[in-house]
């Protein structure tokens, strides 16, 4: 029985969440995203909808990383392949349950078999799966620590090792994190929130209309969940077209030195720690810009970048700190 997901075009309102995704798509590198909100307010829903938009990619026919022919970064056994054969391989989001073990989401090494007969036999696991993909963690505050740490070393590094009794092995792993959260039930602690490129905070829709309208388009897609994924087909190709122009523009998107003088600016003011804010703030506003299919950032792109880029790592949140949230940006974008 085939299995549909609720189309990523077809959920109503979340703007801010669809945007941080979308963006992900258009440049991996960004850092992925975290999504705080209570349930029922689609956060698994938009990320779940994503599979269905990403792309087609050429890998190495039979590799457990699925290395692409036009990647960067390879496995050994793949590097050391002059002549690879090629398979369509159509990028996905690998989940990671609450529970999986250590050895489960970074593979397992056979000591035995290292040691005795010099191999080194490797059993690969989530991170293996998630090379190449979005790599999805449900309730990612309620993972043990230990693991939340494995998971953003590797998304920031793009590597995997797993060392046991003096033996390593690494591969590639470069994946998009995204993880979703109910505050409710516990925080991450600050140094984690930080390695996240991007956060949204998401609440129900606040509006009757948009509140019925969830409701009809929910009960219309598990009464035929494939006459519904038809019916907005279309939509989804337009994403489709709309993300991939957007990948090829990317690299030529220019960022006039004014955004750095602002960038440079706001963070001061705002006593963040470090520069990863910054260069995230300057990154987001350019996949931004050739998402809206420009040339050229603007201020109005850094603007709403800094809305996904810097509030989980301030201090205190921006409506803390006096006035308004809205108000605040203003101050700080035009102060």
């Amino acid at each position: 029985m085939e299995r549909y997901e609720y189309p990523f075009a077809a959920i109503v309102g979340q703007e801010k969440l669809k945007t941080a995704l979308l963006l992900n798509l258009v440049d991996p590198r960004l850092g992925g995203v975290l999504i705080q909100g209570e349930k029922g307010t689609a956060k698994s829903t938009a990320v779940r909808g994503l599979a269905a938009l990403m792309d087609e990619v050429e890998v190495t026919e039979g590799c457990p990383f699925h290395c692409r022919i036009d990647g960067e970064m390879l496995c050994d056994e793949c590097h050391t392949k002059p002549d690879r054969h090629t398979a369509r391989y159509r990028r996905r989001v690998v989940e990671l349950p609450v529970s999986a073990t250590e050895d489960r989401v970074v593979g397992t090494l056979d000591l035995e078999r290292a040691l005795k007969e010099g191999v080194k036999a490797f059993e690969p696991g989530l991170l293996a799966q998630a090379n190449g993909n979005i790599l999805y963690v449900d309730e990612i505050n309620l993972l043990e620590d230990h693991i939340v740490d494995v998971l953003l070393d590797s998304a920031a590094m793009g590597v995997n090792t797993v060392e046991r009794e003096g033996v390593s092995y690494s591969h590639p792993a470069r994946f998009i994190l995204v993880g979703t959260m109910n505050p409710e039930e516990g925080d991450l602690r600050p140094q984690l929130l930080d390695r996240f490129g991007l956060m949204v905070e998401v609440h129900g829709e606040p509006e009757a209309e948009a509140r019925k309208e969830v409701v009809r388009r929910r009960l219309a897609f598990e009464t035929d969940p494939a006459a519904f994924c038809a019916f907005y087909e279309p939509e989804q190709e337009k994403l489709r077209r709309r993300i991939a122009a957007a990948q090829d523009r990317l690299s030529q998107v220019a960022l006039p030195e004014a955004l750095f003088d602002t960038v440079a600016r706001v963070c001061t003011a705002l006593q963040v720690d470090g520069h990863r804010a910054d260069i995230t703030m300057l990154k987001t506003a350019r996949a931004l810009a050739a998402l809206d299919g420009r040339q050229e950032a603007a201020e109005g792109d850094l603007r709403q970048a800094a809305e996904l880029a810097l509030p989980h790592r301030l201090r205190r949140a921006p409506f803390e700190q006096g006035g308004g949230a809205e108000l605040n940006w203003g101050e700080l974008f035009h102060g």
